[in-house]
């Protein structure tokens, strides 16, 4: 197998996975932002926590369905292209229209929740139709174990790369062109780096089409257990379901955390800015470590420091500790999600790449995406803090106990990692 890692297939994945995660990026953040200052600016800070819970929970629902249903279809029509191209097209329109969502505040502060959450799960149907299925078994396509970790080094590069621009570069845009103005220039650089990608990226020359329904190969997946170490497969699931309802707990609300800890949104943009970027420079290295050390080995050492790195962030209040911290837990962040994500797709079977792209999803998105926001939502609801603020608005800041509370769910991740075994490269 080789170690190489072609080079068309570095750009097609590089492309693709970011404008993705440009999409996820604003999603995950500034929609929860968006709906903070709409229900503020109705009067009704103490509903935040409420909605931001139902619209994580519900999306990554949708999200997970449709992954495992339309990854399904790609496998037995034998083709990726196709979801990339059109998912691609809908996630950018759909991502567009969201700020609509806060024109019917005319009608109740309970009909806009509504209406936000309706179309962040449309939104999210495209994008993880187009990420979550398409690129990710993609990827496992065209990759090897030797090379299938640099893959995914330059697939969290662009992770990282993504939410650099936007809490960055696009997040300050906001202060000047508005939120409105702000989605539909994301949704326009989503479809046009996207599509771009699916110019670059050429079908898996293995796959051929199977002479069965979706169903069908939903039910026979199962049925292969020559092919898929299932036991195994849904060990490492765990871990990465473990380490990802950790990060769900704080990572809906750190934006608003740090906006009304540093006292603007810019100030918090600048740690996110300078943390993500140090992440990024360490990205590749750690993808390299990560072929060293081992898939579980570099785990246990990612999980110890990530949770570290959380209850540091929890306990500094002043720019520079909040910096220092920042960048610790996303640097560790990012060897987490080298690793498992690369384990995880060791262990694909052949014949049904895009469908265990949804079950990844379902793990890696949604459990962690239902449980996370609800801890989160429970502790900002009973701890956050009611404050008013110069211009007379009320608002509800987040507690640090969200990190506490993270830091310690973090290592749980150390008990199903335990029993999981990785395939070794060698």
């Amino acid at each position: 197998m080789s170690e190489k890692l072609p080079r068309n297939i570095a750009v097609s994945v590089g492309l693709l996975s970011l404008a993705g995660q440009i999409a996820w990026a604003v999603e995950n953040q500034f929609y929860n932002d968006f709906i903070d200052e709409a229900l503020v600016s109705l009067g009704a800070p103490t509903l935040v926590p409420l909605a931001i819970t139902l619209m994580v929970n519900i999306t990554t629902t949708v999200g997970t369905i449709a992954a495992i249903i339309m990854g399904s279809y790609s496998d037995v029509k034998g083709k990726r292209k196709p979801l990339l191209l059109y998912g691609f097209i809908f996630w950018a329109i759909t991502t567009a229209i969201f700020p609509l969502s806060a024109f019917f505040g005319f009608i109740g502060v309970y009909f806009v929740i509504f209406i936000a959450i309706l179309f962040d799960s449309i939104m999210t149907f495209f994008g993880s139709t187009t990420l979550n299925a398409g690129f990710n078994a993609y990827v496992t396509d065209v990759t090897t174990l030797k090379n299938r970790s640099k893959a995914m080094s330059i697939a969290q590069i662009t992770t990282l790369a993504a939410l650099l621009i936007v809490y960055g570069a696009l997040g300050i845009l906001i202060e000047v062109i508005g939120y409105y103005n702000f989605f539909i220039f994301v949704g326009f650089l989503t479809g046009l780096i996207g599509l771009l990608g699916v110019y670059k990226t050429k079908e898996p020359q293995e796959l051929e089409p199977m002479n069965i329904t979706v169903i069908e190969h939903i039910k026979n997946t199962f049925e292969k257990k020559s092919t898929v170490d299932y036991k195994n497969f849904f060990l490492v699931l765990i871990v990465i379901c473990s380490w990802q309802i950790a990060l769900n707990i704080m990572f809906p609300y750190l934006i608003i955390y740090l906006k009304y800890t540093m006292g603007s949104r810019t100030s918090a943009l600048i740690i996110l800015f300078i943390a993500l970027l140090v992440a990024i420079i360490l990205s590749y290295p750690l993808g390299k470590i990560t072929n060293k050390l081992g898939r579980k080995k570099m785990t246990l050492i990612s999980t110890l420091l990530f949770s570290l790195g959380l209850f540091l962030v929890g306990i500094c209040q002043s720019l520079i500790p909040l910096l220092i911290s920042g960048i610790f837990a996303f640097v560790f962040y990012t060897a987490l999600s080298i690793a498992t994500f690369t384990w995880v797709k060791d262990l694909y079977p052949p014949e049904g790449r895009g469908q265990f792209s949804g079950y990844w999803n379902l793990f890696s998105g949604t459990i962690p995406m239902i449980i996370g926001p609800i801890i989160g939502g429970f502790l900002v609801s009973i701890f956050g803090t009611l404050r008013v603020e110069e211009i007379g608005r009320t608002v509800l800041v987040p507690p640090d106990m969200i990190f506490y509370a993270a830091a310690l769910f973090a290592l749980i991740t150390l008990i199903p990692l335990i029993f999981a075994k990785e395939i070794k490269t060698e």
